[in-house]
């Protein structure tokens, strides 16, 4: 029985599952995104997001115990130096999935998981939202409407003459 199981088993054995996870996180964290079915996706994140939040502390400890699960000298490096550091102010939440639609063979949903803070795109978008103009009363608009318009009407009167 699968009482209070809730991992997804993706119809593979636990090595198979465990060496694909492990080749999926490499490549998210040596690529930022990566193109993969949303089940899958799902299941990366639940195995990706504690090894993340482990580089938040960087410790031999830490280094080691994600050593043991990726086996890859590179991503862990990559992970300790260069994402810890975006990562730092972040309680969580470190990818994001963005649904693409069916793939058109089997029809399986795919979509892109990526890490949140190399987004460029997203972060261009929040920075553009910020500077959104202010509100302002109408009598302030009004007021500055009519000098203009009194400004502007002797501008024209001489060209038409």
């Amino acid at each position: 029985m699968r009482h209070n199981k809730s991992f997804n088993h993706l119809s593979r054995k636990k090595a198979h599952r465990d060496a694909l996870l492990a080749n999926m996180t490499i490549s998210l964290i040596k690529h930022k995104r990566i193109f993969t079915t949303l089940a899958k996706a799902k299941a990366l994140r639940m195995y990706a997001e504690p090894l993340i939040n482990r580089a938040k502390e960087d410790s031999m400890a830490n280094r080691r115990l994600v050593f043991s699960y990726l086996q890859n000298k590179e991503a862990v490096t990559e992970l300790f130096r260069e994402i810890s550091q975006k990562i730092a102010d972040r309680p969580g939440g470190y990818t994001r999935i963005l649904k693409t639609g069916n793939r058109l063979g089997d029809n399986a949903k795919t979509c892109f998981i990526e890490l949140v803070d190399y987004n460029e795109n997203m972060l261009k978008d929040k920075k553009s939202e910020k500077k959104g103009r202010t509100r302002r009363s109408r009598k302030s608009t009004s007021t500055e409407a009519a000098p203009a318009a009194e400004a502007a009407a002797p501008a024209e009167e001489p060209q038409a003459e």
